[in-house]
């Protein structure tokens, strides 16, 4: 009786490390050219966006400039091709004037728009933008999200059964158009009040909706700050959250489920 012998084919390693190069390739162009992920690494845009927020940014709809590649390996530039401005209100992610990393702010002034703060309230061109304020934003107190910062701590409060939440003030902006979104106000500090500022052509002005926990373009590059930055700086529009994580993972992988948040596919564009 005859037995069929089988033959192990063997492993084209070439064609297997093609295959690998042509799938890096295919991520870094949706990457360059579609949209990205993005993690929200800091407290200076509460109340709407959380330390530990994970979301989407397209590339699209802004076009695309020498900063646009997910690795800065392009010559500087000006313009961009495919260009357009973004709206006052949208989220971007831009690229910081000197490091060049990534940083996610609101665009609240557009070229040719006067901007200034005044105790505390946003001034554009010559007139207050509405500031209402709503009910405290109640954020609970998590590894990523301490309330421990000189101005944050005295908003931090002990629950009766012993859990600590941090209530922040919290006011409704509406800019001239109706696109309206939530901001923190939590103290007197230096950058509520500034001189008016003329916008140029080519540059926006951006501010973290945390106010008095925000280097935006109230400060200049050589503080720490964006100053009025370049269109080409614009990576993309933040568009939805994907989820959230606390801050309290641990290689334990129950933790990378207790650590979620309830914050998934949040819009970014309302």
């Amino acid at each position: 009786m005859s037995q069929a012998v089988a033959t192990k084919k063997k492993i084209n390693w070439a064609e297997e490390a093609w295959q690998l190069f042509l799938l890096a390739l295919a991520v870094l162009a949706v990457h360059t050219f579609v949209a990205k992920p993005f993690y929200i690494p800091s407290g200076s845009m509460l109340p709407g966006l959380l330390v530990g927020d994970r979301l989407i940014v397209t590339k699209f709809p802004y076009g695309y400039s020498y900063l646009s590649p997910s690795f800065n390996v392009l010559p500087e530039m000006s313009g961009r091709l495919f260009g357009s401005l973004p709206e006052r209100g949208d989220i971007v992610v831009i690229k910081s004037p000197i490091a060049k990393d990534d940083w996610i702010k609101r665009v609240i002034g557009l070229p040719g728009d006067t901007v200034q703060m005044k105790d505390g309230q946003l001034w554009l061109n010559g007139q207050p933008v509405p500031k209402l304020k709503v009910a405290d934003t109640v954020m609970k107190v998590t590894p990523n999200s301490d309330c421990a910062t000189m101005i944050d701590a005295q908003y931090r409060v002990i629950t009766p059964d012993g859990a600590a939440e941090c209530h922040l003030p919290t006011y409704r902006e509406t800019l001239p158009g109706g696109r309206s979104y939530l901001v923190n106000d939590l103290a007197n500090t230096p950058q509520d009040n500034t001189e008016a500022v003329i916008v140029p052509e080519g540059h926006v002005f951006l501010m973290g909706d945390n106010r008095d926990n925000s280097e935006d373009s109230r400060f200049a590059p050589e503080l720490g700050g964006l100053g009025i930055l370049p269109v080409e700086n614009i990576v993309g529009r933040a568009e939805f959250t994907t989820f959230s994580l606390d801050g309290s993972t641990s290689f334990n992988p129950i933790t990378w489920v207790t650590a979620l948040r309830d914050r998934w596919f949040i819009s970014l564009r309302d």
